[in-house]
């Protein structure tokens, strides 16, 4: 791909920066596709066509073929390449994401032969001169160098020259992985750009492709068979292909199989084998035939080393004058294909296409070449260890997943024991086993096969010992021979005759291995711990010792007890194992006594482990944890803890705690998923109560617990208010507050997770109360991230901390908004979805950031004010900036003010659903426009897109909005929610000729008449501005209504929701309408002073004291700019004013004055305001 100007790649502007070879030696694991690839290049024809012919055949896409095609297409030689349906699909995700975030990713799905790599590279070539394009080729281990590439390749060319690179991968498994180290790259360089740093096309192979992928936006699926327009453009370019390879075309089997769609008749005409085949004495091609096809049908888009080949098929070399490769073949050449995979690089040998394969293995198997003797031979005759070690693991222990779940074994294993036998499974895993006697996973899976298949326990024990001594410290590796315990224990339990001598001596095995397990699962580090290749170390932390130990536990506890009730008592320490013992004339068990004696206190342990576990986490953002282990946990813990108090429990609170215990409330991720568990009021107040008792006792003690205890009772203080925000049991704040600040004086440091959780929670600045105890919050934020990455980070790491606590609206306690509340109102929006189906639909939602644009979410969360700086984000409150995490780290980019709700993990504070100030092309809105210290503690909605109207007309101002949106106009203070698109215009009207019906009616003006008129699409909500002030009054909505005019008459509506400076209407019809407020008791009003300054007088002002209502407003605007005065910008009144109430206007020096002096009186009747002239020497202020 010479250039004579050199390679060169795209910047941002669409023009071309020419790079030197020590950038391009900079990024030598990525296959990178040049902007200037081919160009002004002499390019043989026949190279062309050769690499033409090997792409038809089956073989990979080349840049070249891309190229070439180009080329004959512009000279009107040949039609243009084939391009998929996902093409255009997979063109629009891309240039949607140039959009988007900092990272992201794009998955196309494509199933085995389907054509998903030429796609995908074919969006590359047709992308290059806009992106920075690159396949990932080299080892994917070194994920770190690989991000510094993929960084390289972003910034070549200087500050003013980066672009986004767009990354070819086809390794799912390291793509978390990847995107964090680029993110960390981004970070640690401090890389300032206003634009996606990589964008990763993600190519998965998959046979089966569930629903839950269809329905993933970004997923693009390409299948086995072809849409009616693919079918058309085959069929011509299969005419050309005819016509241009008259000889060879009938051998392209990689373009025919897809011409066809796939067609099955096609495959076994093609797969047809020369003469029969033997079983013995088979001659080296037709072995070399048989370990190809192997390989392609099990591992798609594997191949082998064509080196590797002919030193199977042996002498004579073709170096040393020998036939060539394909000669050696014969008469299989025309089903396999060989190609170059990097320049200067060994040729690859695979079969043409994957269908190919499969055919071949049916056909082998049915002469009597079965796959275990084929993957047999392979093993011994072909592989040598340290080359095949990972193609030969792919095969035989990488399980696919299927429609429901993983599968229990790799495909070939699974088909060995459904074609032929257990046995021959058994045989071919063993030799694996033997053959690489390093690698432990061989051992491991034999073993799962031999205790899940065949139940041969002690044979798996043998082999999950090896496995065991391969790789001591892998606890994945270990966990085997508890499962083979544990397994065991399950299948003889069934036995009638199994005593509880047995149970217990089978038991106490899968204990100890469960126990080796944990303590291997202790010692690993993820991140600290090197991939070697041989031994995987896994990104999260390894549970399933804590959990095998538990599920061994429930069968233990079921099988004893069905023999003896009385074991029930023994096992959960009620009664003395001894005594039991003696009178069941059992004195054999008493070498299990230290087993049965510290099983209560083990479940406990591990269950209080599990409760801190899944109730601060989840596997990831869009996963949850299976169903059933929640469930095996919950029941053991019953079983063993929530059932009675053990008779080592002599202490007062003895009682209480069993009461907590039996609550599942005993510690502090029990209380905080109380509300997950649907407690009412009757269980939090009976758990509120226990607390505040044992917190008594303690400090009456000075126990070492008493901290732990005061937590606990200040959580259940809140988790109570949230079903019972009256309750007679809450304790006021100030003096929970109170408790906090004892601890905080005393020691600030040192603290758990969880008390610094409380600690921001209650000590939160809020808007108007102010605290009398300051607490800095800084501080308090990195105490609490040690604390956690003390106590925590090593069990999940890796996992997707849950939001336990919202900043909500309102104050005190009823502004702390339980997680769970945001999961039940998007429950609510899908009310169709079953009880099986509703978690993944909620995942959903919070992994796309949909939830973020959520109404009823919006309404409920408080927005905050932030500022993102250098890849950090800050949360603005009280004069201060507090750093808080991000929940997605890619959304964190460009260094400018944000908006964000605020979340709290048992890590610290989390910025949720980051916006940036500017939206979609408009300015976001994160609060009230207005500030009143009269009814802050009533309800505002948020997140509004402020907008200005397209055009104003003679007639009224024009809107033309794009859905989904939840819009405020500037000029009216008018807010409506669409879901489609919607043009709407408005004008203000007169509210004179109703004022004799609203007086007959018992109501006085509230807001503006709107007029309001739907030229296309629908609205779904509508928000009437009005200027009435209810903060002190709580049963103001009764006293709201909105006058609907039409031809016929004019109506008084109810309203569905009166916020501090809306109402709101669902589904409205339209004609005028405004807010009215019924008459009969004082009314305070939200108000503006609206001034006026003439351009040839010094500080001689207009001035008005007016309701908040735009109409007025516009109308005072146009008025005074017709006298020749401008508008003077001032802060509005801070606080509401009675209606009626006179006023005075003053300065705020005492060195000026207001001549003569100045009052108005604030009417009810807008038409009624009075205009103040003064000349002053300074700007007013307004004095009641």
């Amino acid at each position: 791909m010479a250039h004579n100007k050199g390679l060169s790649l795209s910047n941002a502007r669409s023009h071309e920066i020419y790079v030197g070879s020590e950038i391009r030696d900079s990024i030598s694991l990525l296959d990178v596709l040049y902007s200037n690839a081919f160009e002004e290049e002499d390019i043989d024809s026949a190279v062309a066509k050769a690499t033409e012919a090997d792409f038809y055949r089956g073989a990979p896409p080349q840049w070249l073929n891309f190229c070439w095609a180009e080329r004959t297409t512009s000279a009107d030689k040949t039609t243009p390449f084939i391009k998929r349906d996902g093409y255009t699909e997979l063109i629009k995700n891309i240039k949607k994401q140039c959009k988007g975030d900092l990272t992201s990713t794009i998955m196309l799905l494509h199933q085995p032969g389907s054509g998903g790599t030429t796609l995908a590279k074919q969006v590359l070539w047709d992308m290059r001169k806009t992106l920075r394009c690159a396949v990932l080729t080299g080892a994917t281990s070194d994920i770190p160098a690989i991000a510094k590439q993929v960084i390289h390749l972003f910034t070549a060319g200087s500050q003013g020259h980066q672009n986004t690179v767009l990354l070819m991968l086809e390794d799912e498994r390291i793509l978390e992985n990847l995107q964090d180290a680029i993110i960390k790259q981004i970070a640690e360089r401090n890389i300032t750009t206003h634009m996606p740093v990589v964008i990763i096309l993600n190519c998965v192979r998959k046979a089966v492709i569930k629903q839950v992928d269809h329905d993933n936006s970004r997923h693009v699926i390409l299948r086995t068979e072809l849409s009616e327009s693919e079918k058309q453009k085959f069929e011509e370019k299969q005419i050309e292909i005819s016509r241009s390879y008259s000889n060879e075309h009938k051998q392209f089997h990689g373009f025919n199989i897809m011409q066809s769609n796939f067609c099955g008749d096609y495959v076994k005409e093609t797969c047809a084998l020369s003469g029969g085949v033997r079983k013995n004495r088979r001659p080296k091609n037709s072995q070399l035939l048989a370990f190809l096809s192997l390989v392609n049908a099990y591992v798609p888009g594997s191949n082998l080393l064509q080196s590797q080949c002919q030193a199977f098929l042996g002498p004579p070399d073709p170096i040393y004058g020998g036939p060539s490769f394909e000669q050696r073949i014969e008469p299989f050449t025309h089903l396999i294909v060989t190609f170059p995979a990097r320049q200067g690089q060994d040729k690859h040998v695979r079969m043409a296409h994957p269908l190919i394969a499969e055919q071949c293995v049916e056909l082998l198997a049915k002469a009597g070449v079965t796959r275990s003797d084929t993957a047999r031979n392979f093993l011994t005759e072909f592989c040598r260890e340290e080359v095949h070690n990972f193609l030969v693991q792919d095969m035989l222990t990488k399980r696919e997943m299927g429609e429901e779940r993983k599968d229990t074994f790799s495909r070939l294993i699974q088909d060995i024991e459904g074609e032929e036998s257990k046995s021959n499974s058994v045989s071919v895993l063993q030799l694996a086993s033997e053959k690489f006697k390093q690698n432990p996973f061989f051992p491991q899976n034999l073993a799962r096969f031999l205790y899940i298949e065949t139940r041969s326990y002690f044979k798996a024990e043998k082999w999950a010992k090896i496995a065991k001594d391969r790789d001591p410290k892998s606890s994945f590796v270990a966990d085997t021979l508890g499962q083979v315990y544990k397994n065991q224990l399950k299948s003889r339990v069934h036995d009638p005759s199994i005593s509880a001598h047995e149970i217990l001596q089978l038991s106490e095995k899968a204990f100890e291995a469960f126990r080796d397990e944990e303590r291997a699962a202790e010692n690993e580090q993820g991140a600290d711990m090197q991939d070697d290749g041989m031994t995987k170390v896994s990104r999260i932390f390894n549970n399933r010792g804590l959990f095998g130990y538990l599920q061994v536990a429930n069968i233990v506890f079921d099988s004893l007890v069905s023999l003896d009730n009385n074991w029930q008592k023994v096992l959960t320490m009620e009664i003395s194992a001894d005594s039991f013992f003696i009178k069941i004339g059992q004195i054999k068990l008493f070498n299990y006594k230290s087993l049965i004696s510290s099983l209560r206190d083990e479940v406990e342990r591990k269950c209080e482990f599990f409760d801190g576990y899944l109730t601060y986490s989840k596997p990831s953002i869009e996963k949850n944890e299976p169903h059933y282990f929640q469930t095996d946990v919950k029941n053991c813990y019953h079983k063993y803890v929530g059932t009675c108090t053990p008779i080592h429990s002599e202490s007062a609170i003895g009682v209480p705690l069993q009461k907590l215990k039996e609550e599942m409330a005993i510690a502090f991720p029990g209380l905080l998923s109380c509300l997950d568990k649907g407690y009412d009021k009757t269980h939090l107040r009976r758990i509120t109560i226990l607390w505040e008792e044992i917190k008594k006792e303690w400090e009456k003690n000075k126990d070492d617990d008493e901290n732990k205890a005061a937590q606990n009772f200040i959580l259940a203080n809140i988790i109570l208010s949230k079903v019972e925000a009256a309750s007679p049991m809450l304790t006021p704040l100030p003096i929970l507050r109170g408790i906090l600040e004892i601890n905080l004086l005393a020691n600030f440091g040192n603290q758990t997770p969880e008390f610094y959780f409380l600690v921001l929670l209650l000590f939160w600045p809020e808007e108007y109360n102010k605290m009398g105890f300051n607490v800095d919050l800084n501080k308090c934020v990195l105490e609490m991230q040690d604390s956690y990455n003390n106590t925590y980070k090593k069990y999940l790491r890796s996992r997707y901390l849950r939001p336990l606590i919202f900043l909500g609206k309102g104050e005190g306690l009823s502004r702390l908004v339980h997680g769970s509340k945001i999961d039940n109102l998007l429950a609510r929006e899908n009310p169709m979805a079953g009880p099986e189906a509703r978690p993944d639909f909620i995942a959903q939602k919070w992994s796309s950031g949909e939830v973020w644009r959520e109404p009823s979410v919006q309404d409920l969360l408080l927005p905050v004010n932030g500022v993102v700086r250098q890849h950090r984000v800050f949360v603005c409150v009280d004069g201060k900036e507090i750093e808080v995490c991000a929940d997605q780290r890619s959304k964190v980019w460009k260094s400018e003010d944000v908006c964000f709700h605020l979340g709290f993990t048992i890590r610290g504070p989390v910025a949720y659903g980051i916006q940036y100030s500017s939206h979609h092309g408009h300015d976001f809105n994160s609060g009230a426009v207005r500030s009143c210290t009269t009814c802050a503690n009533v309800m505002e909605s948020t997140n509004w897109v402020q907008v200005e109207p397209v055009a104003i007309t003679k007639e009224a101002p024009m809107f033309s909005m794009s859905p989904p949106g939840r819009y405020e106009c500037r000029v009216s203070g008018l807010r409506w929610v669409c879901k489609d698109h919607v043009s709407l215009q408005y004008q203000f009207s007169s509210w004179e000729p109703h004022r004799e019906i609203m007086k007959s009616l018992g109501y006085k003006q509230g807001g503006p008449l709107l007029d309001v008129t739907i030229i296309a699409g629908k609205l779904e909500e509508v928000h009437l501005p009005h200027f009435a002030c209810f903060g002190d009054d709580p049963s103001f909505k009764e006293k709201v209504r909105v006058l609907h005019v039409e031809d016929c008459g004019v109506f008084v509506e109810q309203v569905d929701e009166v916020t501090r400076f809306h109402v709101k209407i669902v589904h409205p019809s339209f004609s005028p309408k405004g807010v009215l407020v019924r008459s009969g008791f004082p009314v305070k009003a939200h108000c503006d002073l609206l001034l006026y300054q003439a351009k040839t007088a010094f500080l001689t002002l207009h001035a008005y004291l007016v309701p908040c209502d735009s109409s007025v407003e516009q109308a005072m605007k146009k008025k005074e700019q017709s006298y020749g005065y401008r508008s003077i910008r001032k802060p509005q009144p801070v606080k509401s004013l009675r209606m009626k109430d006179w006023f005075s206007l003053t300065t705020s020096s005492p060195s000026a004055e207001v001549k003569p002096p100045v009052w108005f009186e604030l009417p009810q009747n807008i038409n009624l305001i009075q205009k103040a002239i003064a000349i002053l020497k300074s700007p007013p202020k307004l004095k009641n």
